[in-house]
């Protein structure tokens, strides 16, 4: 039989049909699923980046992210940050709030973006909001101190008993505070860990719940991660919080976090890793 004379059966042909339908739809859904697996928030990110670009020509962008706060994208400008809808049209500059865990996060970024930025003074009482009188300038950071007008109360005390002991001024709303305190948990080190205010009334508040409450440690943990704690009418840590941040200002410390090594008074300003903090510890060298 001549091969070309040849052709195939009804069900065959039937046969090759479906299959090649079936595979042309394997190939189109395949296509559909390629195109539907690209992020929402990256193509909205890209879409706002082409957006600023033509709008604000000379505003450098750092970095761009619509994920974490959408509707609103956060914009990364040099050691500054803004916000812009979706859309591109609407931009706003000031203080994004997390309500559900009573944080303020542009606060928190910032000094995530740059760790030495000289916060602000602390707010001295729960509720008030008022900045630092800056027609006084912040006094220059002290690279030595004298921990003997510390107060006995108003710190957290976790770690190693028989370790090095590290004294840490912390506000458990700071970024880099959390992931020192994560670096410590490790190094067999004694920590004494004092809050300050540097995020005013709402880290005030986080500090005297962690005082107040029944375990100290494990609330100061449950802080960093967001978490709240009541303030008992029956707690007053009020003056021992004022001591911290009276201590914290005659020394200079606007920023947190800030390591004292106990046995001398050496300062270490700003996040360090766990082999740095434990030679600083043992009376390693200032770095």
């Amino acid at each position: 039989m001549n091969f070309h004379d040849f052709r195939p059966g009804l069900m065959t042909r039937a046969i090759h049909f479906s299959i090649a339908a079936a595979s042309a739809a394997a190939v189109v859904t395949s296509g559909v699923a390629m195109v539907t697996a690209i992020p929402a928030h990256a193509a909205i990110a890209r879409d706002v980046s082409q957006a600023l670009k033509l709008r604000l020509p000379k505003t450098p962008i750092d970095a761009l992210d619509c994920k974490s706060f959408a509707p609103w994208c956060e914009v990364v400008s040099g050691d500054t940050l803004f916000y812009i809808d979706e859309a591109a049209r609407y931009l706003f500059v000031g203080r994004l709030y997390d309500l559900e865990k009573r944080r303020d996060v542009t606060a928190t970024r910032l000094i995530e973006l740059n760790p030495d930025l000289l916060a602000a003074g602390a707010a001295r009482a729960a509720g008030s909001t008022e900045s630092a009188d800056q027609s006084h300038p912040a006094k220059a950071a002290k690279s030595k101190v004298d921990t003997a007008g510390l107060p006995k109360d108003g710190a957290v005390h976790w770690g190693n008993p028989r370790g090095e002991k590290l004294i840490v001024f912390s506000d458990f709303q700071c970024g880099y505070c959390r992931q020192l305190t994560g670096a410590l948990t490790d190094t067999g080190l004694f920590i004494e860990e004092r809050p300050i205010s540097i995020f005013g009334a709402s880290s005030r508040r986080m500090a005297e719940g962690v005082l107040c409450a029944r375990d100290p440690v494990k609330a100061m943990h449950q802080a960093y991660a967001g978490q709240t704690h009541p303030i008992p009418s029956s707690c007053d840590v009020s003056d021992a919080l004022d001591a911290n941040e009276a201590f914290a200002k005659a020394n200079g410390f606007s920023g947190t976090p800030v390591i004292v090594r106990a046995k001398d008074g050496a300062v270490l300003h700003g996040y360090r890793n766990a082999q740095t903090l434990i030679r600083f510890a043992k009376g390693g060298a200032d770095q």
